[in-house]
């Protein structure tokens, strides 16, 4: 049986690098990122339904269901979709509040609402939730406070849904440092540079989706 894979933030990055992977063993894939240009590029090589858009946009949302539920259900949901915040990253003392409460709503509230919207489906085909998360939820690094806040809330709500769906494997996931457009725009794209690449990183998540180990925090290594 085909299975179907929903994939957020799916336009480059690690989204992408686990969609070619997918790809090449048959999955069904459905993509979504806020470019549609650069979507629809990143879907046409892989026979995948791209479709465009912002995932807190609650529209967007059900939109992205629907296709899953018109595909026969959905087997993998990757909340990967995630923005970085205010740049350049500031101390906490300085942090602009209106540009936190937009990180949570894109960073925690979207991924939760797709998660909520996508469960009927996900408990019948007893399927799996990928939450890529970062170190940044767990260590205390210098103007990553409001991003570093915002994955430490996506964890909890990983670690509590994963006690409340037995039928369904939740992981969420530290990639560790990429070399991501998010990381350039971070940190400068010499030092975004010396980090790995994101398809370093698939291995981890396909062997998390073959295997199927118990619900709970991965660090990439």
């Amino acid at each position: 049986m085909t299975k179907t894979a929903l994939i957020t933030g799916a336009s480059r990055g690690l989204g992408l690098a686990l969609a070619r992977s997918l790809a090449a063993d048959g999955w069904r894939l459905i993509l979504t990122a806020r470019g549609e240009e650069a979507l629809r590029s990143a879907a046409g090589g892989l026979g995948a339904l791209a479709l465009a858009g912002d995932v807190a946009d609650p529209a967007h949302r059900d939109r992205l269901v629907r296709a899953a539920e018109d595909h026969g259900g959905l087997d993998l949901l990757v909340n990967n979709a995630s923005g970085l915040g205010a740049v350049p990253l500031p101390p906490l003392s300085r942090y602009p509040l209106g540009e936190l409460e937009k990180l949570l709503r894109t960073n925690v509230l979207a991924p939760l609402a797709l998660i909520q919207a996508a469960l009927p489906g996900l408990r019948e085909r007893r399927g799996a939730i990928v939450n890529v998360t970062s170190d940044a939820a767990v260590e205390a690094y210098e103007g990553w406070g409001g991003y570093g806040a915002t994955k430490a809330a996506l964890e909890q709500l990983s670690n509590v849904l994963a006690a409340e769906e037995p039928d369904v494997a939740v992981w969420w996931v530290d990639p560790g440092e990429m070399n991501t457009a998010m990381l350039a725009e971070a940190v400068g794209e010499q030092e975004a540079a010396a980090a790995s690449p994101p398809e370093k990183v698939v291995p981890t998540l396909r062997r998390l989706v073959a295997e199927r180990p118990p619900s709970g925090r991965v660090s990439h290594s």
